[in-house]
């Protein structure tokens, strides 16, 4: 029997700790991850504004969601790949297009239409479980997506919690200004201590993941909050409401109200970024902003393919690998968030990931267009509100978006695109109120609203009737639209001879991702169970 040589053990134990050692500094050196992901949140942030261009974003004020933005890099062309909150989040977590999510590809995709069948949202990796297994503390708080959080820990339990109250409809309706100042600070206090909880949780070898999504930008308002808490006068926003839509005054209430919520967006993000610096962690940590999709209640804005629904907020600030003040005209998608946190934390990015990490535009020190072949994003919709249309069929949509054109596929025109419209010719139609507060009175996609009550109820009025057709009424199978002289896409060009081959070239470049996705919209299975609760053969 050979004697052991007097070396292993030594040997052994170096290699061991220069493994302990290499782990460790790997753990301290990895950065954490604040994303902070709010429920209804557009394209707007004061950020965005163009002098060369009006918009609403002139006359809003997020000097926090702008300090992000001018300490990091700003995302000009950043797209969700549904305008749906559940689908978005399903396509989000999962790094997937959403109609491959199983019953995530629903609003209320409900998991018991799936008994019996392979729910694949069930078994997709999720990428925050990823970054769990990988060593990261991950933490949630609100509105979020799947994954599953790690153990709250010991000192975590010690902060004490508070009540989340939605800004407008908490603070807009104090008696006076002393009870406003108070639920101000009330609402503001969530955010601060969800942040601190974290902090206090967060083990001393784990960077951590924590997203926080607010819902207060969601619907419904207090009417007239944006001008009274924010003092967002809804005649400054003449000339800026998208040209589909009256510019009015109670439309314009309505955008101000909904700006508010933006403005209590960046307060609630401001206290986020108190903490994070006075723990010291600030430069440490990647914060990522985005939202889920555009304005809701709105006609063209949420639940659609068009630029108010699908163009979303997106800024990154990282300062040991992001040079600051760039703004990046590449396209990227709400889906490709995953992969590229995946990719910063050094963890590998699943192959069957549709999203496709960003890294190079973050670390790039340039602004512009970083890789050229990065001009188009592929969006689509199927059911929102599960009850919108006679045998809870969806609407089915897809479109591609490129730099200069958006071409949208409308698979089945012959329904209606926001919901049945119920109760709109008979002799008791909704009334005004109704329309303003409750969604499910008719047309149940479009949320509640100031504006979905005046564009209902004037619809008749022959200056109004081409904007309700336009937005509200049966559209055709296809839709193209010229981005460059028509930016808010009121003129179709699908029936254009001059625009022919441009369509051709737009609808198979579409139809090649959903044949290379397994679409299951390609065979109508979304209109069959397990995908809607629907026994009777959809027309």
């Amino acid at each position: 029997m050979a004697r052991p040589t007097k070396t292993r053990t030594p040997i052994l134990c170096f290699v061991v700790l220069v493994c302990l050692c290499t782990n460790a500094t790997h753990a301290a050196e990895r950065p954490n991850i604040l994303f902070f992901f709010a429920d209804d949140w557009g394209r707007y942030a004061s950020i965005y504004s163009d002098p060369e261009t009006p918009s609403l974003n002139d006359v809003i004020k997020t000097p926090n969601i702008d300090r992000i933005a001018n300490e990091g890099v700003l995302f000009r062309n950043a797209f969700v790949p549904v305008a749906s909150c559940g689908p978005c989040r399903a396509s989000l977590a999962t790094s997937r297009y959403f109609w491959n999510c199983g019953s995530g590809a629903f609003l209320n995709g409900k998991a018991s239409n799936w008994q019996g069948h392979n729910n694949p949202f069930n078994t997709l990796p999720k990428f925050v479980d990823l970054l769990a297994e990988d060593g990261y503390y991950v933490r949630k708080s609100l509105k979020t997506f799947a994954f599953k959080p790690s153990p709250l820990g010991a000192q975590a339990r010690k902060v004490p919690k508070t009540e989340y109250q939605r800004y407008g409809l908490y603070v807009g309706t104090a008696s006076d200004d002393a009870e406003t100042r108070e639920r101000r600070e009330q609402v503001l206090a969530h955010p601060r201590i969800e942040m601190q909880r974290v902090l206090a949780g967060q083990p001393k070898d784990q960077p951590f993941f924590f997203v926080y999504g607010s819902i207060n930008a969601h619907r419904p308002y207090v009417a007239d909050s944006g001008k009274n808490l924010w003092n967002i006068d809804p005649d400054r926003l003449k000339g800026l409401i998208p040209k589909f839509l009256p510019d009015v005054d109670d439309i314009r209430r309505d955008f101000s109200d909904y700006l508010g919520e933006i403005e209590a967006l960046d307060a609630m993000l401001g206290v986020m970024l108190t903490e994070l610096e006075a723990s010291g962690q600030l430069d440490n940590t990647i914060i990522v902003l985005s939202g889920d999709h555009g304005i809701p209640g709105v006609p063209r804005g949420k639940t659609n393919c068009y630029d108010l629904a699908i163009r979303a907020p997106l800024m990154i600030r990282y300062p040991k690998l992001i040079a600051p003040q760039r703004a990046v005209d590449d396209f990227v998608s709400v889906m490709d968030i995953g992969p590229t946190l995946l990719d910063l934390a050094d963890v590998d990015v699943p192959e069957n990931m549709d999203g496709q990490s960003f890294k190079k535009q973050l670390t790039d020190h340039r602004s512009g267009w970083i890789d050229q072949d990065r001009n188009e994003v592929i969006v689509g919709r199927e059911l929102h509100f599960h009850t919108a249309r006679e045998g809870n069929l969806p609407y089915p949509m897809r479109a591609i978006r490129t730099p200069d054109f958006l071409y949208i596929r409308n698979f089945k025109p012959q329904r209606w695109p926001m919901g049945d419209p119920r109760g709109l010719d008979g002799k008791t139609p909704p009334t005004y109120e109704q329309l303003h507060q409750s969604t499910a009175v008719t047309m149940p996609d479009l949320d509640a609203s100031l504006t979905k009550a005046w564009l209902i109820t004037h619809r008749n009025e022959p200056d109004v009737r081409p904007l309700f057709d336009l937005t509200l009424n049966l559209r055709p199978a296809e839709e193209l639209y010229d981005l460059r002289v028509d930016p808010d896409q009121q003129n179709n060009l699908i029936d254009n001879d001059k625009y022919a081959a441009k369509c051709v070239e737009l609808s198979e470049r579409l139809m090649s991702v959903l044949e290379k996705t397994a679409d299951p919209r390609l065979s109508d299975a979304f209109d069959h169970p397990p995908y809607v609760d629907n026994q009777n053969p959809p027309k």
